[in-house]
């Protein structure tokens, strides 16, 4: 790959820059999912005022909610406690083995009815996987194992075992609403899971995994994207967001990988990217939303809200005062000196969010295949980057408790897997209208204001070929960014 980008001309540099810029907005309308939602999705006309790229499908995909629980633990007072599993991992551009397990790390004290999985760098971020189609032969070993390692244990006999190399699809639950009831009663049942929705943004990559009793609870499935690396727009920094309906509690997952750099004011870079992420992020409402509750629109209207990824904020500490606590192992001093929590008490960002308690070791930077740091190892002070939690789980909702926040020991990467178990209150009742936020009403778009922002689409693309003209030689001589 790196070859073939050698070869190319330093004028076609912007030329390539800019169609990936404008194909990174087609793309995010398209995710993938063990629910067909093709016919649905096209009924939404795309028009020039999206922002970042969104998708909306099937509003009343799960109908009205049915008289009876599914499985979980119920309160009597029309709502239901469910277990969530979240985790991130920047596995540092390497494609995962066929050895490679996720059974130790996807394993949980009390079963989760949903898993959260994050990716960053599924891909090496280099000139060809930044600016050139995007490589999904990656994401799709991901999710293979993560399905194995989800569905591998729930049949005993050796002809449902073959059965797994034929996966059902998401709509196929829909149609199996009779037969749930009966399956149910049996504990093996409910240990399966099927894909809701997936999206990938150059490397980062965000997947959500649904047991399935609840598979035709979930409905309106969007994904959105913000691309915040080179020139504030391009994928190889950003987010992928997935929101969904989960009886009548929303949800949002945001996945991302912010500005790295250990440099002072390099977390400012940072502050920066999420509050641009939280501006950007948007996802559509479709016609038939209207005459049923509106869904959210953005990251801060859902219910409940999980933020994971490499954050990238490091330590303010200098290496020798680092090492010195972490021989000690001295967690909580260190934290003191925490950009993430310095930065959020300061109230320039995640203000309201919320973080468990960190009683493990940093996660990042290791020597592959190695329980050492690779500042303890190098010699050379450019490369010895201070160890720091860049791997990092906020929230924010009222109803979502954390039970236990943790790490992976998997030596895979340079980071290591941080993983939560939450516990989260989902209403069984439907909403009405009028519990929209006044934020969420829609205004009619007339004419004039679809011009305006059609030439304000047209100027922003010019302005973004001027940059990325000017930029081609330091796109260039960068390897990795």
């Amino acid at each position: 790959m790196r070859t073939e980008w050698k070869k190319l001309s330093k004028s076609s540099w912007p030329r390539l820059a800019m169609r990936k810029w404008l194909n990174t907005k087609n793309g995010a309308e398209k995710f993938e999912s063990d629910y067909d939602a093709t016919a649905i999705a096209k009924e939404r006309r795309k028009s020039c005022s999206d922002e970042d790229g969104y998708v909306g499908v099937a509003d009343d995909y799960s109908g009205l909610v049915v008289g009876k629980q599914s499985r979980g633990t119920g309160t009597g007072t029309g709502a239901m406690n469910l277990r969530m599993f979240v985790g991130t991992w920047n596995v540092g551009g390497k494609s995962p083995k066929e050895d490679l397990s996720f059974r130790n790390w996807l394993t949980s004290p009390s079963q989760p009815h949903i898993y959260v999985i994050g990716f960053q760098e599924i891909v090496p971020l280099n000139a060809g996987n930044v600016l050139g189609p995007e490589d999904s032969g990656p994401a799709a070993k991901w999710v293979g194992l993560i399905h194995e390692a989800l569905n591998n244990n729930n049949y005993d006999d050796d002809e449902d075992k073959g059965n797994l190399k034929c996966r059902k699809s998401f709509s196929d639950f829909v149609s199996l609403e009779g037969e749930l009831d009966d399956e149910e009663k049996s504990p093996q049942s409910g240990r399966s899971y099927c894909l809701a929705a997936s999206k990938q943004m150059v490397g980062i990559f965000l997947c959500v995994w649904v047991r399935r009793d609840l598979c035709n609870h979930v409905s309106n499935l969007k994904v959105s994207c913000v691309g915040r690396g080179i020139m504030g727009y391009l994928g190889n920094k950003g987010s992928t967001s997935i929101s969904m309906t989960l009886y009548s509690t929303t949800f949002c997952f945001v996945c991302t990988h912010l500005a790295s750099g250990e440099k002072f004011g390099d977390e400012l870079r940072r502050n920066l990217d999420v509050s641009e992420i939280l501006k950007k992020t948007k996802f559509s409402r479709s016609l038939k939303s209207l005459s049923h509750s509106l869904h959210p629109q953005s990251i801060l209207e859902h219910d409940n809200i999980i933020w994971l990824g490499d954050l990238n904020y490091r330590l303010v500490a200098g290496y020798d005062d680092t090492h010195e606590l972490l021989k000690k192992n001295n967690w909580q001093a260190l934290l003191e000196k925490d950009q993430l929590r310095i930065e959020q008490r300061a109230g320039r960002v995640f203000k309201g969010w919320n973080e468990g308690n960190i009683y493990f070791a940093p996660t990042y930077k290791y020597l592959t295949n190695s329980d050492h740091y690779v500042a303890q190892s190098s010699k050379s002070k450019e490369k010895q980057r201070t160890p720091a939690w860049c791997d990092r789980i906020l929230w924010k909702g009222e109803r979502l408790n954390q039970m236990w926040y943790v790490r992976g020991e998997s030596k895979f990467s340079d980071h290591r897997p941080v993983y939560s178990l939450f516990s989260v209150e989902v209403d069984l009742k439907q909403r009405s209208k009028n519990l929209v936020p006044r934020s969420c009403t829609l205004k009619p778009l007339t004419s004039t204001a679809l011009s305006s922002t059609c030439c304000a689409a047209k100027v922003q693309a010019e302005e973004q070929l001027l940059l990325l003209t000017r930029a081609q030689s330091c796109i260039q001589t960068v390897p990795r960014f």
